[in-house]
């Protein structure tokens, strides 16, 4: 009965393992200051993402996140939605638009004001 058990609990440590599964990425994200880092970090406080932190002095965004719960591409939409460009990708105008005066970072005149 014991070797019974054992084979089970040793063909089932495979899935266990899946279903752990975490995934690292660090991407640029733009921002400016304090209050922007806590609207990105607050923006992933979701199921899926285990743990995220913005470099303010960097521009970059390290997340850790388990696949099977949250696609990378919702990740990025949190991002976007909150206001925050994402790489490339531009986030619309009426969520940048809604950013604190301060936190407007495409503003040449901010950036310098948070130098």
């Amino acid at each position: 009965m014991k070797k019974l058990f054992v084979l089970l609990f040793l063909s089932f440590l495979p899935f266990l393992g899946q279903a752990q599964r975490k995934i690292e990425k660090t991407i640029k994200v733009s921002g400016v200051c304090e209050m922007c880092k806590e609207r990105i970090e607050t923006a992933l406080d979701v199921k899926g993402i285990v743990f995220s932190e913005y470099s303010v002095e960097k521009q970059e965004l390290l997340v850790v996140y388990k696949p099977k719960k949250i696609e990378w591409s919702a990740i990025e939409k949190l991002v976007l939605d909150a206001g925050h460009d994402v790489g490339e990708t531009k986030a619309n105008d009426k969520c940048y638009n809604a950013l604190n005066a301060c936190c407007k970072y495409r503003s040449q005149e901010v950036i310098d004001a948070h130098k």
